[in-house]
């Protein structure tokens, strides 16, 4: 039996609408925008489908235009360590493309997601002339650091409450993941993926955190109530 096309084969152009949801384009000045927004591709990546695979060299800048991808690598003896979770809006592995290095982890989709992508070589294009792109590439660079120290302080943390805090403010978060707002559209066996927790003391300490009025748990997904509350506050 045929296998089914691989992400790549399955890529095309982005519509207008897509265009608009693409961050980085707003900055850029209109012959900039004219250059690089034909060289965009986007395509349906499917439950479980690898959109970077440790140990390949990149060949796009990647961004998720909607749904949800983990970020992830395997030890030695098969324990599976996730970095972080990819939600809408954000764009993800600029590190890489810029050293032009291979990945050093998987990025995978939990669900059926429209990821886009822009070619290195683009990539590099942009670095090179627009001071614009620069900025907002550096600001990424500076917002991810956080985000990194703040995923290493809530895996050593022994409260389930704030490491879920932690990571629920990570993926909310409006710099990195402008696509999101105030509605993560996540379901609580997502979450206790990312987040390393069984699905039941996710529940237990999403019911903590709404009764502290920190979010709301509502159908298909978290309403932030008090986001500087999920990154800062000790529960």
């Amino acid at each position: 039996m045929a296998s089914s096309p691989s992400l790549h084969a399955r890529r095309r152009l982005l519509t207008d609408d897509e265009l608009d949801g693409v961050p980085w384009l707003r900055p850029l000045t209109a012959d900039e925008r004219d250059r690089v927004a034909p060289q965009l591709r986007i395509g349906d990546a499917e439950p479980g489908e690898l959109i970077c695979r440790r140990g390949r060299t990149a060949t796009y800048w990647f961004g998720v235009v909607d749904g949800l991808l983990k970020m992830s690598t395997e030890t030695a003896d098969g324990h599976t360590i996730t970095y972080s979770g990819l939600t809408a809006g954000g764009w993800f592995g600029e590190g890489t493309v810029m050293k032009r290095e291979p990945y050093r982890y998987n990025v995978q989709a939990l669900r059926k997601s429209l990821v886009a992508g822009l070619p290195v070589d683009t990539f590099h294009w942009l670095l090179d002339h627009s001071i614009g792109f620069n900025r907002f590439v550096m600001n990424q660079l500076n917002e991810r650091l956080a985000q990194f120290i703040g995923t290493i302080e809530a895996d050593r943390t022994p409260s389930p409450e704030q490491r879920v805090a932690r990571n629920l403010a990570a993926l909310v978060n409006p710099v990195l993941f402008p696509g999101v707002g105030e509605m993560l559209r996540i379901t609580q066996q997502e979450l206790a993926y990312l987040v390393g927790l069984s699905r039941q003391r996710v529940n237990e300490a999403l019911k903590t955190l709404a009764a502290q009025d920190v979010l709301r748990i509502e159908y298909g997904g978290l309403r932030i109530l008090d986001l500087s509350a999920l990154r800062w506050r000790d529960f």
